[in-house]
C-alpha cells in the first residue's frame, strides 16, 4: 500500500494537488492511504519550504507546484 501525503495549509492549490493525486492513484488501481499534513512544523520537518507538496512513501516528489494527473501517475508508478 502506498502512503501518500499532501503537505499544505488547505489552499486551493493544495486541494487541487490532493484531487489530482487521488485521481492518479485511482487510475493506476493502487492501494493507497492519503494523508493531508497541514501543520507547518510537520511540513518543515520533511524539508519542504514551499507548498503544496506531494510525498510518496516518505519521499518528497514535488514541492511548490501542482502537476497534472499524468505527471503524478509517473511519480506513483
Amino acid at each position: 500500500m502506498k502512503q501518500l501525503q499532501i503537505l499544505g495549509t488547505g489552499c486551493p492549490k493544495c486541494r487541487k494537488l490532493a484531487a489530482n493525486t487521488e485521481a492518479a492513484a485511482e487510475e493506476l488501481g493502487l492501494e493507497y492511504r492519503l494523508e493531508k499534513v497541514s501543520q507547518v512544523s510537520e511540513i518543515t520537518k520533511m524539508g519542504v519550504m514551499m507548498t503544496p507538496a506531494l510525498v510518496v512513501d516518505g519521499e518528497v516528489k514535488v514541492a511548490g507546484s501542482v502537476p497534472d494527473v499524468a505527471r503524478i501517475k509517473e511519480m506513483l508508478a
